[in-house]
Protein backbone atom coordinates (compact mmCIF):
# COMPACT_ATOMS: atom_id res chain seq x y z
CA UNK A 1 0.00 0.00 0.00
CA UNK A 2 1.22 3.37 -0.72
CA UNK A 3 1.86 5.74 2.20
CA UNK A 4 0.01 9.09 0.58
CA UNK A 5 -2.97 6.27 0.10
CA UNK A 6 -2.83 5.06 3.46
CA UNK A 7 -2.46 8.68 4.75
CA UNK A 8 -5.52 9.66 2.78
CA UNK A 9 -7.15 6.24 4.30
CA UNK A 10 -6.06 7.28 7.58
CA UNK A 11 -7.70 10.74 7.38
CA UNK A 12 -10.79 9.83 5.69
CA UNK A 13 -11.26 7.60 8.93
CA UNK A 14 -10.71 9.90 11.27
CA UNK A 15 -12.94 12.54 9.35
CA UNK A 16 -15.95 9.82 9.75
CA UNK A 17 -15.13 9.79 13.48
CA UNK A 18 -15.37 13.33 13.77
CA UNK A 19 -18.83 13.55 11.84
CA UNK A 20 -20.37 10.99 13.62
CA UNK A 21 -19.47 12.75 16.80
CA UNK A 22 -20.37 15.85 16.14
CA UNK A 23 -23.90 14.47 14.92
CA UNK A 24 -24.10 13.07 18.34
CA UNK A 25 -23.33 16.13 20.42
CA UNK A 26 -25.55 18.02 18.05
CA UNK A 27 -28.59 15.95 18.72
CA UNK A 28 -28.10 15.41 22.50
CA UNK A 29 -27.84 19.39 22.25
CA UNK A 30 -29.98 20.45 20.13
CA UNK A 31 -32.88 18.22 19.61
CA UNK A 32 -35.11 19.94 17.99
CA UNK A 33 -32.91 21.55 15.66
CA UNK A 34 -31.67 17.98 14.48
CA UNK A 35 -35.13 17.25 14.15
CA UNK A 36 -35.92 19.91 11.86
CA UNK A 37 -32.41 19.26 9.66
CA UNK A 38 -33.68 15.69 9.32
CA UNK A 39 -36.62 16.98 7.89
CA UNK A 40 -35.52 19.68 5.54
CA UNK A 41 -32.89 16.83 4.40
CA UNK A 42 -35.49 14.37 4.14
CA UNK A 43 -38.83 15.97 2.56
CA UNK A 44 -37.30 16.47 -0.77
CA UNK A 45 -36.18 12.70 -1.35
CA UNK A 46 -39.60 11.37 -0.61
CA UNK A 47 -41.37 13.20 -3.14
CA UNK A 48 -43.79 10.95 -5.79
CA UNK A 49 -41.33 11.87 -8.62
CA UNK A 50 -37.91 10.28 -6.88
CA UNK A 51 -37.13 6.97 -7.71
CA UNK A 52 -38.21 4.41 -4.77
CA UNK A 53 -34.93 3.89 -3.68
CA UNK A 54 -34.52 7.79 -3.14
CA UNK A 55 -38.12 7.62 -1.35
CA UNK A 56 -36.57 4.44 1.08
CA UNK A 57 -33.90 6.78 1.79
CA UNK A 58 -35.41 10.01 2.57
CA UNK A 59 -37.97 7.88 4.86
CA UNK A 60 -34.60 6.26 6.54
CA UNK A 61 -33.47 9.81 7.29
CA UNK A 62 -37.08 11.48 8.48
CA UNK A 63 -37.36 11.39 12.16
CA UNK A 64 -40.05 9.27 14.22
CA UNK A 65 -43.48 11.12 14.28
CA UNK A 66 -44.21 13.08 17.24
CA UNK A 67 -47.09 11.78 19.50
CA UNK A 68 -50.41 12.86 19.44
CA UNK A 69 -50.14 13.71 23.40
CA UNK A 70 -47.63 16.71 21.64
CA UNK A 71 -44.79 14.71 23.55
CA UNK A 72 -41.36 13.85 21.35
CA UNK A 73 -42.61 10.44 21.03
CA UNK A 74 -39.65 8.74 22.78
CA UNK A 75 -41.80 5.89 24.33
CA UNK A 76 -40.51 6.79 27.61
CA UNK A 77 -43.52 8.35 29.55
CA UNK A 78 -44.81 7.11 32.79
CA UNK A 79 -48.31 5.70 32.62
CA UNK A 80 -48.39 6.29 36.56
CA UNK A 81 -48.67 2.09 36.68
CA UNK A 82 -45.17 2.23 38.66
CA UNK A 83 -45.32 5.17 41.00
CA UNK A 84 -43.42 5.54 44.59
CA UNK A 85 -46.09 5.28 47.44
CA UNK A 86 -45.35 8.10 49.51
Amino acid sequence: MDASLSLTLQYAVIAIAVLVSAWVVFRKQAPNAARRLRIAIALPLVREARPAWMRALGKWIAPPSKAADGCGGCSGCDDGSNKRSP
